[in-house]
């Protein structure tokens, strides 16, 4: 079982922060979504000199699938390796273990699950969202988190003697 920190809490990420945050990571992966369609169309039209059929089911399961892949990507590469989405860096917001560490893969992988359930995007709306709950994590505010640190450092580190 994790160690809880308040810490965590007190400098979670406000509703509207959140709101923001959902709106801009979508909007990036549709860039990135219809950046690939565009790129897969050209390439299909080169190689068999004819417009792609969008109204086979085939290609329908192949771009739903493409569509999965890039959103699970997206969410799992960027939060893992780096703690944020593009749309957390606009913000300056990050995703983090309730016990203040970086998150695990498997926290990531059940955070990134998560958001397919029905709903889950509303949810965040209440204390914490069912994809932070259900993941042990939380998304913050970098700087009052990094400031509220600092400061317990320093207080924590008053009296030790520094050695040039």
């Amino acid at each position: 079982m994790r160690k809880y920190l308040q810490i965590v809490d007190r400098h979670k990420a406000s509703a509207g922060i959140r709101f923001a945050n959902f709106f801009l990571d979508r909007i990036f992966i549709q860039v990135i979504y219809y950046s690939l369609i565009f790129i897969f169309a050209v390439i299909y039209a080169v190689i068999y000199g004819e417009e792609l059929d969008t109204e086979n089911n085939t290609v329908t399961f192949v771009f739903v699938f493409m569509y999965l892949a890039i959103s699970f990507s997206y969410f799992y590469f960027m939060e893992y390796y780096l703690g944020k989405t593009i749309a957390k860096f606009i913000t300056s917001t990050k995703v983090i273990s309730i016990d203040g560490n970086k998150p695990t893969p498997k926290q990531i992988i059940a955070r990134t699950f998560s958001r397919a359930v029905p709903f889950d995007s509303l949810s965040f709306l209440g204390q914490n969202g069912w994809h932070d709950s259900w993941s042990d994590t939380r998304v913050i505010d970098i700087k009052n988190y990094e400031a509220e640190k600092q400061t317990k450092s320093d207080i924590d580190s008053l009296g030790n003697k520094e050695i040039a």
